[in-house]
């Protein structure tokens, strides 16, 4: 008898240590839309060096696209944006940040992948970005993707964007580019000012939001991928995923979507903004 209690006690204290503990702190839910239910607060985790999708402000705060579609959907899981706790999270340590609660959702430039749904859960995607490449203004040598053959790339860490262009095909072009390491996309851009790389090439939206902080840049305007931005989760969340979902198609259809776009790339030549929401990821 002592045997089965004990047996039943171990099933037990394992079945709740698979309620996901959101956001940090010692309290544990078993979803995100049960926290912002109960507390009122989240914590999300948003890029701070990408211009007009999530940067820091010198005051503190922070702003962009990827931040109003984070507090879009907070707002309709119950939480005011007031509430929000910003905590940055580069490609690297995104997948870490959602596995350990130290963030309860993250919207960061956040391409959904088969091999980042085996870790984590996703909502969406909200909006289909593209590949493509940026090159200094006086540049000539570089005007399609083949012309990176023997270029200086960068590799952002935590980021696929550089295998795209190196790794042999379906999922990349095999070319032959050389790759230059870099800790994030902001670290690229400078290196690219500084004339220590021929090219960024990563997904057009991130790629637009620098070029609009000045600098003599310009984007080839040739995408070659679809890059679908989700909302990243614990992984078996599926209440959340559904919320958010319900939440990015309420964000299309009263034109709020429309309106961030146009707000934060508007000014960008050659990008067409979608009117309705992506086709959605399953939930898992």
């Amino acid at each position: 008898m002592r045997l089965r209690r004990f047996g039943a006690l171990l099933l037990s204290a394992a079945a709740l240590s698979s309620l996901a503990a959101c956001g940090g702190g010692s309290d544990s839910y078993a979803s995100v839309v049960e926290k912002a239910e109960k507390t009122k607060k989240l914590t999300i985790g948003v890029k701070f060096d990408q211009p007009a999708l999530g940067l820091k402000k010198p005051d503190g705060s922070v702003e962009g696209f990827d931040v109003d579609v984070a507090k879009y959907v907070a707002k309709q899981l119950g939480v005011d944006e007031s509430n929000i706790s910003w905590k940055e999270t580069i490609s690297k340590n995104r997948e870490p940040f959602i596995q350990q609660g130290q963030v309860d959702l993250v919207v960061a430039t956040y391409s959904i992948l088969p091999e980042r749904k085996e870790k984590v859960g996703f909502g969406g995607p909200y909006i289909l970005a593209h590949q493509d490449t940026m090159v200094r203004g006086n540049e000539t040598s570089i005007s399609k993707v083949e012309d990176l053959k023997g270029k200086r790339i960068c590799q952002a860490s935590g980021s696929n964007s550089y295998k795209r262009i190196t790794d042999p095909p379906p999922n990349g072009r095999s070319i032959e580019a050389q790759l230059v390491p870099a800790g994030s996309y902001g670290e690229c851009v400078e290196r690219l000012k500084g004339g220590t790389l021929d090219a960024v090439t990563t997904d057009n939206l991130i790629l637009a939001g620098f070029a609009s902080q000045g600098g003599d840049f310009k984007i080839l305007g040739v995408p070659f991928t679809d890059e679908k931005y989700g909302i990243g989760m614990k992984k078996g969340d599926t209440s959340t995923c559904n919320k958010v979902n319900e939440a990015i198609t309420k964000m299309y259809q009263d034109g709020t979507a429309t309106q961030l776009l146009q707000k934060w790339f508007g000014a960008a030549k050659g990008l067409e903004f979608p009117t309705t929401p992506p086709q959605f990821e399953p939930c898992s």
